[in-house]
């Protein structure tokens, strides 16, 4: 068991005080009624102590294995999982680059990547998945300039947070990409693309559930803010779906998807107290 919840943590603590509490109002109304005699009470005593130590420790314990957490945002569901995107139902996000991308070679797309993924995986034709995009009318109003001198891949490029959608799957133009097709993006980039896809999402969802990966906890590059963590990341996509003010009707809902790989870095727990302090 990989330890991210401290044993003092101290809203473990707040919560385990609160059991206490409920507890200690069922015992004064037994004890009305029960006398314990003088030679059993330090025994009792004891046990009870013990009882409780019991229950802070499976509390801990079970803090530590969790895994995922359901949270109430803007009175929507918000579902934090570990899981596979692929095998969700209704609506899935995956991220692009600013030019939507499609040649999965490795040096411009990595087979690796969720994008690279989804293209080997889900698409039939990509070539008419590029027809698609390049003579859509509502992505070309948010062409932002066209590189002609681009020596590889897609001309166009569009405003981060950008949204296609191709049948379930939702395609959002996320990083940057520099000279050598290596995806980057600074922190308000990525600030500005969670205010852009909000608002995008909001417009396509219609009613169905919305699975979306950890965005930016692969081989993006956080310029001038090297050290930001998966758990911040995570905790910056609920905030910004807090500030965006949109709001899922049951039983639709906000999916946030954790690989496997990256579930030992996400304190699930912990995020019990970003909803409230959102």
């Amino acid at each position: 068991m990989k330890i991210k919840v401290s044993f003092f943590d101290k809203d473990l603590l707040k919560r385990f005080f609160t059991i206490v509490s409920v507890i200690s109002v069922l015992l004064s109304f037994v004890l009305i009624v029960v006398n314990i005699p003088d030679k059993f009470k330090l025994i009792t005593g004891i046990v009870l102590f013990v009882i409780l130590l019991i229950i802070y420790f499976v509390m801990w314990v079970q803090a530590n294995l969790s895994d995922n957490v359901k949270l109430n945002i803007n009175n929507s569901t918000v579902r934090v999982k570990v899981g596979d995107i692929f095998e969700e139902p209704e609506l899935k996000v995956i991220p692009f680059n600013e030019y939507f991308d499609t040649c999965v070679d490795n040096r411009i797309i990595s087979d690796r990547t969720l994008n690279g993924m989804y293209i080997k995986n889900e698409v039939n034709d990509v070539g008419e998945l590029d027809r698609l995009i390049d003579t859509n009318q509502k992505l070309n109003e948010k062409v932002t300039s066209i590189i002609k001198n681009r020596p590889e891949g897609n001309k166009k490029q569009y405003s981060l947070g950008t949204i296609f959608q191709n049948d379930d799957y939702l395609l959002t133009t996320f990083a940057r990409f520099d000279e050598n097709n290596r995806a980057f993006l600074y922190i308000n980039d990525h600030i500005n693309f969670l205010i852009n896809f909000w608002n995008e999402i909001d417009v396509v969802y219609g009613g169905r559930t919305v699975t979306i990966p950890l965005l930016g906890s692969g081989i993006t590059r956080f310029k001038e803010y090297d050290m930001i963590s998966e758990q911040e990341l995570l905790e910056l996509l609920l905030w910004s779906f807090k500030v965006s003010r949109i709001k899922f009707t049951y039983p639709s809902h906000v999916s946030i998807v954790i690989h496997e790989s990256k579930k030992d870095k996400i304190n699930f727990y912990r995020l019990r107290s970003v909803e409230i302090g959102l």
